[in-house]
């Protein structure tokens, strides 16, 4: 009887042990498999997503490993690709962007550069920049009136410009004249 006690307690000891949890996340991650369906599990459930990028988002290395990923992003033109499957998102980034250009008026100027460079490099890129601020100044007067002020002024501090415009609108004199009747 005593070596059945004796029996229960070490065999009631082991399993107790045996069935005690010990979760080893290192090696779990270890095995390909293992960390493919952590990852599948977490980005598959938005709430596991949203609690990690949070914890992420605390860590300084990890912050900054997301920010060259969205660069690259950028760079690659997924943004773009994502943004016109998602026009909320492209409206947000937009909105989000200006607010951060007009806070930052070094950064407004970078970007501004940025775009003269990418529209003189590309005639298309050039001819739908140009279109698009003609819609916005048909919209919006008081802008359009700064852009002839600006206009006029350039035209002053440059000679050659006002000889080309004189010429230009000389060459469209007609169709103002039949555009005001």
């Amino acid at each position: 009887m005593k070596n059945l006690l004796i029996f229960l307690v070490i065999a009631t000891l082991l399993l107790t042990v045996s069935c005690k949890s010990t979760f080893n996340a290192t090696k779990t991650l270890q095995n390909d498999e293992n960390r493919k369906e952590l990852y599948q599990n977490v980005i598959s459930d938005p709430v596991k997503f949203t609690e990690f990028l949070e914890i992420a988002n605390s860590d300084k290395n990890a912050r900054m490993m997301m920010m060259e990923d969205h660069i690259k992003m950028m760079q690659e033109g997924k943004m773009i690709e994502m943004m016109k499957e998602n026009p909320e998102m492209k409206e947000k980034m937009e909105k989000m962007m200006q607010e951060k250009m007009e806070n930052n008026p070094e950064m407004q100027k970078k970007m501004q550069e940025k775009m003269r460079k990418k529209m003189m490099d590309d005639p298309a890129e050039k001819e739908a920049m140009m279109e698009k601020m003609h819609n916005k100044m048909k919209e919006n007067p008081e802008m359009m009136e700064k852009m002839i002020d600006r206009m006029i002024m350039m035209m002053n501090q440059n000679p050659e410009m006002m000889e080309m415009m004189k010429k230009k609108m000389k060459e469209h004199q007609s169709e103002m004249e039949k555009s005001k009747n």
